[in-house]
């Protein structure tokens, strides 16, 4: 894997992580105001922005926008499993991996080439 291919996977899977705390990261403050985990939200989006919007520039280079938005989905749900895991201490079930496993399956097709 060329150093083209390999930096959108690094900004994409960077982005992710400051998104996944972005729009979960509050749940372990139910206690805070609505308006403050926003704003706290609003600034930890700016960050994944500052990743996501050049790792897509970067990235369309050598990858079409399917291929993109297909490698940011499967990115997210593994940075989503280890948060839920890790931070919210939320167990993933069977059904969860089922569910996972048909999205990277939708992937592979995405990746596999035409037909």
């Amino acid at each position: 894997m060329t150093p083209a291919h390999l930096l959108p996977l690094v900004l994409l899977a960077a982005s992710n992580v400051f998104m996944t705390f972005a729009w979960y990261g509050h749940l372990k403050f139910p206690g805070k105001p609505l308006a403050v985990v926003i704003l706290v939200s609003w600034g930890i989006a700016l960050i994944e922005y500052c990743l996501a919007v050049p790792a897509n520039r970067i990235g369309h280079r050598v990858y079409t926008a399917a291929e993109l938005k297909t490698m940011q989905e499967v990115i997210t749900l593994i940075v989503f499993a280890g948060f839920s895991v890790l931070i919210l201490k939320e167990a993933l079930t069977v059904n969860h991996a089922i569910g996972f496993g048909f999205i990277a399956l939708g992937a592979w097709f995405v990746f596999r080439g035409p037909f």
